[in-house]
């Protein structure tokens, strides 16, 4: 313990610079966002500490009354929620309705191939009727890995 107390009183800076570091990695591999005021509440204190040469119980006080007026701000001011995008970005599936193309085959019983986007697809008629090969559709809903598409 006296190691430590000594450690403190050689080098408060760079106990307050690691503790920073220490709860900002916390933060990074939990994704939670609450980690982060404290971190850079750790990091103030150790601005602090380096510019002024206060004792352990200040720079405790520091911390602690940065991290809630930080906490609280940040939680006041800033959205609780981002607005995700509509849909999904990553699924390059649902992101095709309203996306024309042609199709490749003729449409037997409602289903067929479509060319759409530089790929070819699974698809079924959105309204049942019969479609050649080479006449134009438009995606108008998915169905897991398959296209419902209408003819237009």
């Amino acid at each position: 313990m006296d190691a430590i107390a000594g450690l403190l009183a050689e080098q408060p800076f760079w106990i307050w610079a690691g503790l920073a570091a220490a709860i900002l990695a916390v933060e990074v591999v939990t994704g939670s966002g609450w980690l982060l005021w404290a971190s850079a509440s750790a990091a103030a204190t150790a601005a602090v500490v380096g510019l002024a040469d206060i004792s352990l119980p200040t720079a405790l006080l520091v911390f602690a009354l940065l991290t809630m007026v930080s906490t609280l701000l940040a939680r006041r001011y800033l959205p609780r929620q981002a607005t995700a995008p509509a849909g999904d970005i990553n699924d390059n599936v649902a992101r095709l309705v309203g996306h024309e193309g042609a199709a490749v085959t003729a449409f037997a019983r409602g289903a067929g191939r479509v060319f759409i986007d530089g790929k070819e697809w699974a698809a079924e008629l959105d309204d049942g009727e019969a479609l050649e090969a080479g006449a134009s559709v438009k995606v108008v809903g998915v169905e897991g890995a398959r296209l419902r598409v209408r003819r237009i």
